[in-house]
């Protein structure tokens, strides 16, 4: 039996004027899926996350979350209905330490951010959801250190902690290796494996041994249109996308 669908499109375009960014994209993401987006730089693949978080308002199409139907709603609304997203650049709070950074994520989240500030221990849910995120992403360690002086595969990780602590259904992650070092961005790979298995997870990703190592299914995005999709070991065989991708001449 499949699993239910966390999140849809069904033909979904945005045009600037005359320049078709995303063109007919019609996608299903299976709840608990691991699946990468990819495409050749230009190719429309972070304006289709900005479509899917409503940063960006389709010209045509349809986006479904557990069926509702959310093409019209707020950035926020769809946050709360349990969409998150990281960026390709970090978008952190550079003055804070990850503790705080988070203590604000999980008090606004339940409704008590305006005393973000005050001692965690004085709220035992925050606490014991800090402890979890600080663990899982591994900043227990330096849960005190200003965030602007982190090694910056551990910024990457305070990143998607702060999307996760979001308590999404659906995590949309624009890039989250790019410009780490291999070593750390083994790190980021392993714990994104390590992810509980009821959150769907999107990856749009260049660096292809963590694409292939993370995802189970794959969509290749050329020109704004959806080439071809199916399954890691399919993808890495597709005469067509080693033509338009990965530079290969096509055999076929």
């Amino acid at each position: 039996m499949s699993n239910p669908i966390a999140l849809e499109t069904i033909g979904v375009g945005k045009n600037f004027g005359g320049i078709v960014a995303a063109n007919d994209i019609s996608l299903k993401l299976a709840k608990g899926a691991r699946h990468a987006l990819i495409g050749p730089n230009g190719a429309g693949k972070t304006t289709f996350i900005n479509l899917l978080t409503g940063i960006l308002r389709p010209t045509r199409g349809r986006i479904l979350l557990d069926g509702v139907d959310i093409t019209s709603m707020a950035p926020y609304e769809r946050v709360r209905r349990g969409i998150a997203r990281t960026f390709q650049i970090n978008q952190l709070f550079a003055e804070l330490t990850p503790l705080e950074s988070i203590g604000l994520a999980v008090s606004e989240r339940l409704g008590s951010g305006a005393d973000w500030w005050r001692l965690p221990g004085s709220r035992p849910q925050v606490t014991d959801e800090l402890v979890d995120v600080l663990d899982r992403f591994h900043l227990a360690d330096v849960m005190h250190t200003r965030t602007a002086t982190l090694p910056y595969g551990r910024q990457r990780l305070l990143e998607i902690a702060l999307a996760y602590a979001c308590k999404p259904r659906v995590l949309l992650l624009d890039e989250p290796a790019a410009g780490v070092p291999a070593g750390e961005s083994a790190e980021i790979l392993d714990t994104l494996a390590a992810l509980p298995d009821d959150v769907t997870v999107l990856l749009i990703e260049h660096d292809m041994d963590l694409v292939f190592r993370f995802a189970q299914r794959i969509s290749v995005l050329v020109n704004g249109a959806l080439l071809v999709e199916g399954t890691a070991e399919a993808i890495a065989r597709d005469p067509q996308v080693k033509a338009v991708y990965l530079g290969e001449a096509s055999r076929a």
